[in-house]
């Protein structure tokens, strides 16, 4: 049947963007490594426009603990600054006039379990958003008329198949994240 072919679809790319979401926070969750995603997020304020810095620079990782910022508009570089400063990255700027130079500090033992704590949390709320995505297939399946019990049955049980295939999925790649997190 076809809604049951749609509750299915509809449950499955719920759970996918969860998973994406999940990449898209490890990314951010830095792992002693210098890398161009810990910059991502940061907004220029750049002719009175917030604007992200990847399109009033070109960011590049020259090494494992230095990214590079080259602004394509000089005059933006005291603004890419500032905007560095104000996002609480932990990074101290500095600058020769046109490029800016940010040294990644080596991970303390103290930060590194902190930040496979937030990678606890953000994979926690990726399985809480796939638990629901479930929930919300089987009250749409429960609302469904004319269907035989077996089938809702079948449907159940794929839509439990997808669940644990995510959340193993999201426990995975934790564990991925935290090694690569807890590596000195």
């Amino acid at each position: 049947m076809e809604d049951l072919e749609l509750i299915t679809d509809s449950v499955k790319q719920e759970m996918e963007a969860a998973m994406k979401h999940l990449e898209h926070a490890f990314q951010k969750i830095r792992a002693g490594r210098a890398s161009s995603a810990m910059v991502q997020d940061v907004m220029v304020e750049y002719y009175g426009a917030p604007t992200p810095l990847n399109q009033v620079a070109n960011v590049s990782v020259p090494d494992a603990m230095t990214l590079s910022i080259q602004p394509w508009d000089r005059s933006a570089i005291n603004a890419i600054e500032k905007a560095i400063i104000i996002s609480n990255l932990g990074f101290a700027p500095s600058n020769n006039g046109d490029t800016i130079i940010l040294n990644v500090p080596p991970l303390t033992e103290e930060r590194r379990r902190e930040l496979a704590k937030q990678a606890k949390a953000e994979t926690e709320q990726t399985k809480v958003t796939v638990r629901n995505a479930r929930q919300e297939g089987m009250k749409e399946l429960k609302k469904l008329d004319g269907v035989s019990e077996d089938t809702i049955k079948d449907v159940e049980a794929e839509i439990q198949e997808l669940t644990d295939k995510y959340v193993k999925l999201a426990d995975d790649q934790y564990k991925v994240k935290e090694a690569e997190i807890m590596k000195v």
